[in-house]
Order: C-alpha cells, then structure tokens, then sequence
C-alpha cells in the first residue's frame, strides 16, 4: 500500500472514530454540538433523534474498525472494501449537503464542504489501490504479516 493510501486509510479511520464514539456515546451532544468549536451542523436540520443519532454513531464506529483493520494488516483487500464503505457514505453525504446550504454562512458550508469533500475522496483513494500491490497480496507476506 502506497503512502497515500494510508494516508487515506488514517483519514477514514480518524474522522470515522471521532464521529462514531461522539455520536454513540453522547447522542445529545453530538446533535446539539457537532463539528464542535461553537458551531452547530445537526441540529439545524430536524428534530433530535437519540436512535438515530445513535446508528450514526455506531456505523462510523465500525468504519473506523475496517479502515483500522486495513491499516494494521497492510491488506489491499480490505483496504478497497474501507475505501468502498467510505465513499458509499461519503458521496451521499456531501451530495446532501452540498443541496442543504441554507442554513449555515458563509464559514459553516465551506467547512462543510471541505471535510466531507476530504472524506469522500479519502474512500476513493482507498479504494484505488495500485496494481503492484496487489501482485504483492497474490505473492504472499515477505515480512510475516497478513496481507490479505
């Protein structure tokens, strides 16, 4: 796996597991504070929803698991299914949100914006792995590690 990919392998995971353990463990907050910082990007768009909130927050959480995973064994494999489960989060996400601008300024939708631009490009650069790495799964582990 290439630099990048791992990179955006970190992002997955990072961004995956602030989310999901936030959301999961404190629905409430999560709803009223999120991104945090004083800004408020949930709660603007309809009612609380604890068990909602809550499948967000587990959701992410094992994003952050498999991105992990991928990471940890080196695995093309399972870093493609990271980076397939991410864009198929991220794509929809920043697609809704990029035609439900009202009610933030000027700040909030560029900062929208960006993160969930970050996040859905993070799921395609790891869904893109290089082919040479995957002539490296089919040869097997050189250091003793798992590769797929």
């Amino acid at each position: 796996m290439t630099l990048l990919h791992r990179i955006a392998l970190v992002v997955i995971a990072a961004g995956s597991l602030v989310v999901g353990v936030w959301a999961q463990a404190f629905p409430r907050s999560f709803y009223d504070d999120f991104p945090g910082a004083g800004r408020v990007w949930v709660a603007v768009d309809g009612p609380f929803n604890e068990h909602l909130v809550r499948d967000v927050g587990g959701l992410n959480l094992a994003l952050a698991f498999v991105a992990g995973f991928a990471l940890v064994t080196r695995s093309v494999l399972v870093a493609r299914a990271a980076g397939g489960a991410a864009l198929l989060l991220g794509a929809p996400h920043l697609l809704y949100h990029a035609t439900h601008l009202d009610p933030f300024d000027t700040a909030d939708v560029v900062a929208q914006l960006v993160a969930l631009s970050v996040a859905a490009l993070s799921g395609l650069l790891a869904l893109a792995a290089p082919r040479s790495d995957e002539a490296a799964d089919r040869a097997g582990p050189v250091d003793g590690r798992a590769t797929t």
